[in-house]
């Protein structure tokens, strides 16, 4: 493939909550003419994909995840019409749209299962998964285990339990079913069809065999069925992408890009989410330590040239934990989520980025800036570019997913509604739209906006970022994180200061990138100062940080600029 096609390895995601980015018709709740009336702030943001989380048809028990139509548009949130209005005016943007695909479970409002559950003779029946014998003890393998005790759901029509890793309500499909995956693939080409470039599957462990249990879904090798979507949206779509949810360890995980190192295929999902560099992120910041970080990017398979890791600092879902030991966890709790309400489910944080830091401006775009300078594809969540923070009095994940914050005025901008009838309420206090909104960033050039926007362009001038390979560069600061990456001769050098104290440290440059052209000298540029840094004689590069400092160098050989 050309880098043309394989656009998902240098673009910059951001995820959206139609319900809860802007309200165009004044009834509460977002939807997707408004999200059409706001595509130009993510133009000029720089955002290059559009990740809409689902806009399916729901009873609304898991924030659209409970799943009632797998080709249809909820209609609080608009029309099939009103998608392909969003999907053109995106494109004609430069923007490609990718979607949830959610085909682990269906909601139990969905007519396959209101059949299924009617009769064991409904031509639905084997759709979902189903024993006759009471089940055992599953309650070490829930995924909520503050709300479920079990995987296995008495249905008392028929007197058999069903599976359900997630919420009761939410049964799985069985994949062992051909008619399953047909109908599954039927709703991958329509969306394709609509203009869609792709899909974030969520779940997909679950999705391709039944995850702690003694029965399988698909027989034979799991993969296989992996293998079998990737190939069927290369038909359709030839550059179209999966974005998976994986979140297993790296040696794990590599089975889902289709193998590893030199026996890698890449014929299974084209990106995953790296959950455990992720996680060491925090692990680092807590610490003030890079070791977890570098150990874990160190660390990461080496994977098929056409697929890609997607960065990311917070999600949709609880910021989990659950890759780092007992005690490591404490530590990351300790420091940014002490307190039992900002923690969730034992294993993770109901929390944003800038009230986890504090709200220290240097502390959160240094990590900003450390999530784009990562190798990869960095994939941000509404409202990060302007630092929203949570509201913890609501349940679970939801206390992420409130309303945009537009402007300081009544619902911030994102309602005309009266407050009581919004779908969420706005954040209260300190991080509410009167301190925190878009309006009164954009006048102002030093806020996070500012630096976001610019952050993002820098990025995309980089494409060694997203093509290129990675190597961590000898310093001697624990604190500091300095690493390369590197394509086609150019080299881009990141160095991230993970303490609040200032410092001086002396990075070693690589060799290949101490090889001038014509006898020039090795300086670097500072792609956000302006400034240029000379090598010494053994190569290295001296630099003072402040706390939380953080640098961007290209790795020039030729001749430098008149002051």
């Amino acid at each position: 493939m050309s880098t043309g096609d394989l656009w998902w390895k240098n673009a910059v995601i951001y995820c959206v909550d139609v319900e809860t980015f802007y309200d165009s018709n004044g009834d509460g709740i977002g939807d997707l003419i408004g999200l059409v009336q706001r595509i130009d702030y993510l133009a000029e943001l720089g955002v290059t994909c559009l990740w809409l989380m689902p806009f399916y048809p729901t009873p609304g028990r898991d924030d659209g995840y409970d799943v009632q139509d797998l080709f249809g548009v909820d209609s609080r949130l608009g029309t099939h019409g009103d998608l392909v209005e969003l999907i053109r005016a995106a494109k004609d943007r430069g923007i490609r749209v990718i979607a949830d695909l959610v085909v682990n479970h269906t909601s139990d409002q969905h007519p396959w299962f209101k059949s299924a559950r009617r009769s064991k003779d409904s031509p639905y029946r084997d759709f979902y998964v189903w024993r006759s014998d009471p089940p055992p003890d599953t309650s070490d393998k829930v995924v909520f285990p503050d709300k479920e005790d079990s995987i296995w759901q008495l249905d008392e029509r028929t007197g058999e339990w069903y599976l359900h890793h997630f919420y009761r309500y939410q049964p799985d499909l069985n994949f062992a079913n051909p008619a399953v995956r047909d109908q599954i693939a039927k709703s991958i080409g329509f969306w394709l069809q609509l203009g869609l470039d792709g899909f974030r599957v969520d779940a997909v462990p679950f999705l391709i065999e039944d995850v702690d249990t003694e029965a399988d879904h698909v027989p034979g090798d799991p993969h296989d069925y992996l293998k079998e979507l990737r190939a069927f949206l290369g038909r359709r779509r030839g550059d179209a992408m999966l974005l998976g949810e994986v979140n297993l360890p790296f040696e794990e995980q590599a089975a889902y890009f289709g193998g590893a190192g030199e026996s890698a295929r890449g014929d299974e999902l084209t990106m995953m989410f790296d959950f455990v560099s992720m996680e060491a992120t925090y692990l680092s910041l807590a610490r003030q330590d890079a070791g977890p970080l570098a150990k874990a990017l160190t660390s990461r398979p080496v994977i098929h040239r056409d697929c890609q890791w997607a960065t990311f600092v917070r999600n949709h879902d609880e910021l989990t934990l659950d890759k780092l030991s007992d005690e490591e966890r404490q530590e990351v709790f300790a420091a940014f989520g002490p307190e039992p309400e900002m923690q969730i489910y034992g294993r993770g944080l109901k929390r944003r980025l800038p009230p986890m830091l504090d709200g220290d401006p240097r502390r959160i775009r240094m990590v900003y800036s450390l999530l784009f300078s990562l190798p990869g594809t960095p994939s941000i969540y509404y409202g990060e570019e302007i630092g929203m923070g949570e509201d913890l009095a609501d349940e679970g994940r939801m206390s992420v997913r409130t309303p945009m914050q537009w402007e300081a005025i009544r619902n911030g901008g994102f309602s005309t509604a009266p407050p009581r009838k919004l779908f969420q309420r706005v954040v209260p206090g300190g991080y509410g739209p009167e301190h925190v909104n878009v309006a009164s960033q954009k006048r102002d050039p030093d806020s996070l906006w500012h630096f976001m926007r610019t952050l993002i362009q820098t990025y995309r001038e980089c494409p060694e970022l997203g093509w290129g390979e990675f190597a961590v560069l000898d310093q001697p600061c624990p604190a500091v994180l300095a690493h390369r990456c590197h394509w086609e001769g150019a080299s881009l050098v990141a160095v991230h200061n993970l303490s609040a104290e200032p410092l001086t440290t002396r990075v070693q440059l690589l060799p290949d990138d101490l090889v001038a052209d014509s006898g020039e000298a090795i300086w670097l540029d500072d792609l956000f100062a302006h400034e240029a840094h000379d090598t010494d004689a053994k190569g290295g590069v001296e630099l003072t940080l402040a706390g939380y400092g953080h640098v961007w160098l290209r790795v020039r050989r030729d001749s430098r600029p008149a002051a």
